[in-house]
Formats: structure tokens, C-alpha cells, sequence
């Protein structure tokens, strides 16, 4: 190349700059420090099991081991089947499940139930983002009695709001204090979260005890959000969770979520409930319509049929958790090293047998030499010592199978 024939460079001050390397896009930080869901994780070391010991059980995952009632399923393909269902709902549910599920919180609780302090969502995990959304905001805090079930505090770190924990101690039952809960409470507090039968403990909290909660929250001006996702598989002798709701008026500050989920055996089908006084329903309206518009349809339209046919169903399978729980009780109770702290709906809390070994290399061990797969209590903001076991995914010999698999483990 002649050199002479190159123009001369511009001073470097007037010289265009050349353009940054492009660098990736940012995120929302709330986003980046919320951790993830530990079952995939699980669910990946269950994956590496060889098969030694048998099938692979998932105890990890509270989903209903038995196929949904077969009227429901024909109720569900004719709702799919109709145009009708095909085109977008009301924002806040079908109306005649509305009305079926409000007649349906009458029975259970006493009092004059109406559609108007209901609402439909895509299951309790939307219920649950509603309310925090409508309830709280950023810089605000909401107590969590933990353990907690980690998407409770997950939705709150996305949003901003602090998951203020409760401990809930072993020696207790894992029932959260009222009078612990009043000395954690500030003024940026905005609600106390509670779950009855827990998850992931199973804890059952007594009428007396909810209602100890509803008059702390009442006294402070603060929410109580009483998440009753497995109220249908509470003990024999005990049909009623609480007496909030016997009343003629829905009370000023509680909000109440609940699953169709295990009742009706149709997780896939993303249908939850929540129940507030009727003032708050607009508000609750703001956010629904913004996540999902109206829940699917298909299902609201069978579960309207469903809550009245299938009490008998819904109660043959509500016996037989009963009986699995009493089998894992008997399990734990012949393990030697093993300590059953906590038993009721889905879930088994246990301490395991291992010292000072972290709960989560306990539970990849299990998954892939075992073929067992069950949750760390760390993944729930509890202590390493502890494991939950979600009993319902299996039968009365899949319970004698784990029992066996742990009795190996244990050495």
C-alpha cells in the first residue's frame, strides 16, 4: 500500500470513539437474589439413581398419587370441548363456581358465605402473589413462621417485601408463638402469614391458636393471611380449621387462600381460591387481570360440578391421607436413629439420624444411592437436621418401601 496516498488521522480528541463491546442486558436484582426452587435440583440427583433398590420414589412434591374422580375428568373434556370456554372469563371467576365454593366455605365454617368475598385464581401460588401485591409493597414486611414453603418467601423477595421470619421450634410442634409473633411486629410490618396443615412441616394449629393470631393482627391493624391449601385432609375428629368464618360478615382483615389442587386431584389444572371482605376484592381484581386475566375455564367450569358430587369422593380420599399418615407415623416409630417431629396433611417432618452431616448431603444421597427423593429442611429456612417426606405421592407399599430404604441408608 502507498503510504502517501493514506489520509492523515484526525487528532485523537476529534476522533469518533469506537463503539463499547456489547455487554449483556441487566436484570432485575430482587429477581437475581431470590433463590430458586430446590425440587429440580432434587428431582436431577433422582435422575442419576441406577435403580439398585427399586423404583425411583418422589417424595419430594406434594401431588396427589390417585387420577381425579372419573366424573370429574368427563366434566373436564366436555368443558374443553365447548366453545364457550374458549373465549376469556370474568377477571375474578365463573360465577356459578363462585357461588358453589362460597356455599361450600357455609358448610365448612357456619356462616353466611357469599360469592362476592370469593375470587378464582390459577391456584394458590397466584392466591398467594395477589394478595402479597394488593397487602404490601417494597420496603414493607410480612411475617413468615418458618419453616417457611419457600415460594411464600420467594414471591416476597421478588417484590421487594422483607420475609420477617417466626421460628417455629421442634419442642412446639412447629406452631408459631402469637406472643413471639407481637415482640417481631414494627411498623413495617403488614401481615402474618400463616399455613394450616403446614407445609412443610405438617403442624396443625388449633382453632385457639388461629384466633389468638386474628386478634393479634386485629390489635396491630395488620393482615392475617391464613393459607388453608390443605384444610380437606385434616384429622379424623377435627372438620372445622378455625371458627373466623362463622360470623355474619367476613372479617376486616383476614384474607384466606385455599387449593383445589389435592381436593380435587387436578394440579395440572392450576385452580386456587382466595377469600378476603368484599372491599378488597377490587383491588385483588387490579392485580388478577394483570397476571392471568381469568383462570382456565375449562376446570372452573367442571370443579362448579365437582363441589357438589363429589363429597363422598373427596371424603374416601381425605381417609385414605389419614391412613397413610398413621403408616408413616408407625414407619418412623420402628427407624431406629429417626425422630418424627411433626406429621399431618402431605408432609412428614423428620430429623434424620446423621449428626452433623448437612441436610442436603443427606438428601442427595438418599435420591442417588436410595432412589428415595425427599426435601432438605434447609430448603424451607429450617435447620440441616431435618427432612421433609411428602407422603401422599405414594401408597401404603410405597411407605413400606421407604421405610425400608431408609433402615439401608441408615446402615
Amino acid at each position: 500500500m502507498n503510504i502517501s496516498l493514506m489520509a492523515p488521522l484526525p487528532p485523537a480528541a476529534t476522533r469518533p470513539s469506537r463503539p463499547a463491546a456489547p455487554s449483556s442486558p441487566a436484570l432485575n436484582p430482587r429477581l437475581l437474589d431470590t433463590g430458586s426452587p430446590p425440587i429440580p435440583e432434587i428431582q436431577a440427583w433422582g435422575a442419576e439413581y441406577r435403580g439398585g433398590e427399586g423404583p425411583l420414589l418422589n417424595l419430594c412434591q406434594a401431588v396427589p398419587a390417585h387420577p381425579p374422580a372419573p366424573g370429574m375428568l368427563e366434566q373436564l373434556s366436555l368443558a374443553a370441548g365447548s366453545p364457550a370456554t374458549a373465549g376469556y372469563g370474568p377477571i375474578m371467576g365463573e360465577a356459578a363456581l363462585r357461588e358453589a365454593y362460597a356455599a361450600e366455605l357455609g358448610s365448612v365454617y357456619g356462616g353466611p358465605r357469599r360469592a362476592a368475598e370469593v375470587a378464582i385464581t390459577a391456584g394458590c401460588n397466584q392466591a398467594y402473589f395477589v394478595a402479597m401485591m394488593a397487602l404490601a409493597g417494597r420496603g414493607d414486611a410480612v411475617l413468615l413462621p418458618t419453616p417457611w414453603y419457600f415460594n411464600h418467601q420467594m414471591t416476597l423477595s421478588m417484590l421487594g417485601i422483607e420475609a420477617r421470619a417466626l421460628p417455629c421450634r421442634p419442642e412446639r410442634g412447629f406452631v408459631p408463638d402469637p406472643e413471639e409473633a407481637a415482640a417481631l411486629i414494627d411498623g413495617r410490618v403488614r401481615a402474618i402469614v400463616l399455613v394450616t396443615p403446614n407445609n412443610p412441616t405438617g403442624a396443625i394449629l388449633s382453632p385457639e391458636v388461629i384466633a389468638r393470631f386474628h386478634a393479634l393482627c386485629r390489635e396491630r391493624g395488620i393482615w392475617l393471611v391464613l393459607d388453608e391449601t390443605y384444610r380437606d385432609f385434616l384429622p379424623e375428629g377435627q372438620d372445622r380449621a378455625h371458627d373466623l368464618l362463622s360470623g355474619e360478615a367476613w372479617p376486616e382483615n383476614l384474607v384466606q387462600l385455599y387449593s383445589f389442587s389435592k381436593s380435587f386431584a387436578v394440579p395440572g389444572y392450576r385452580l386456587g381460591a382466595i377469600g378476603a371482605p368484599p372491599a378488597l376484592m377490587p383491588e385483588l381484581g387490579k392485580v388478577m387481570d394483570c397476571v392471568q386475566i381469568c383462570a382456565a375455564r375449562a376446570g372452573q367450569v367442571a370443579l362448579s360440578w365437582g363441589l357438589g358430587h363429589l363429597a363422598e369422593w373427596r371424603a374416601a380420599n381425605r381417609a385414605e391421607m389419614v391412613g397413610r399418615a398413621r403408616a408413616v407415623r408407625a414407619a418412623f416409630s420402628r427407624l431406629p436413629g429417626w425422630r418424627l417431629d411433626s406429621l399431618g396433611a402431605y408432609f412428614a417432618y423428620v430429623r434424620h439420624p446423621f449428626g452433623a452431616t448437612p441436610a442436603w448431603e443427606v438428601v442427595e444421597r438418599l435420591a442417588r444411592q436410595h432412589g428415595l427423593m425427599c426435601l432438605p429442611g434447609p430448603a424451607f429456612a429450617g435447620e440441616s437436621t431435618h427432612l421433609r417426606i411428602a407422603f401422599a405421592n405414594v401408597d401404603g407399599a410405597g411407605i413400606a418401601e421407604m421405610e425400608r430404604r431408609l433402615r439401608a441408608a441408615t446402615g
